[in-house]
């Protein structure tokens, strides 16, 4: 059974009853599910770029002058989806008891000397974009890292142009924050 654009934009809304919406989940997917969902997402969003893949609400792949970024649904842009976007986001460390208690009161409150949440918003729009609870000094986890080329070309038989390099490129920002860090402690 295919379903038509409408009935997955009602999905993707929450507007569906539970039993269409468990109907949809169970059937085998349509060929072209990928598709529409992107032409959905990309007559939502006000600027031009193509989506080459949504990696969680409000952010995006996106093909821009030859490279591929990540990009907020307000547009502002996170630059190489090869780079955890989460290292160009404003954080937000729940790492007092007392912020703490603001999301988990009383006795469900974790113990903020092994437990921090961190919030990542988007800094153009203010967007909450992504929460983890973490041990406390654990470094920023990346999420996601879509071999972008592999499923273009192997799932969907429709290789992208200008392929890249599959590889996490984030060190190299944490790498300049400790070059910053020994020349202003000298």
């Amino acid at each position: 059974m295919e379903y038509s654009k409408q009935d997955l934009k009602d999905l993707y809304d929450g507007k569906l009853p539970w039993e269409k919406v468990k109907e949809i989940m169970s059937r085998p997917k349509d060929d072209d599910r990928f598709d529409k969902y992107v032409e959905i997402l990309q007559e939502r969003v006000k600027w031009p770029e193509r989506i080459l893949l949504p990696i969680g609400e409000h952010l995006y792949i996106v093909e821009k002058g030859g490279e591929r970024i990540v990009k907020c649904d307000c547009g502002h842009e996170f630059g190489d989806y090869r780079r955890n976007w989460k290292l160009s986001a404003l954080i937000f460390a729940r790492d007092t008891r007392e912020k703490l208690e603001e999301i988990y009161p009383g006795v469900r409150c974790p113990d903020p000397n092994f437990c921090e949440v961190r919030e990542y918003c988007c800094p153009g729009c203010a967007s909450l974009l992504k929460v983890e609870s973490v041990p406390v000094g654990y470094p920023i986890i990346f999420d996601f890292l879509p071999d972008i080329d592999a499923f273009y070309r192997d799932w969907l038989g429709r290789p992208l142009s200008n392929e890249k390099e599959f590889k996490d490129v984030s060190y190299g920002v944490t790498r300049e924050w400790g070059r910053q860090h020994d020349r202003t402690c000298r």
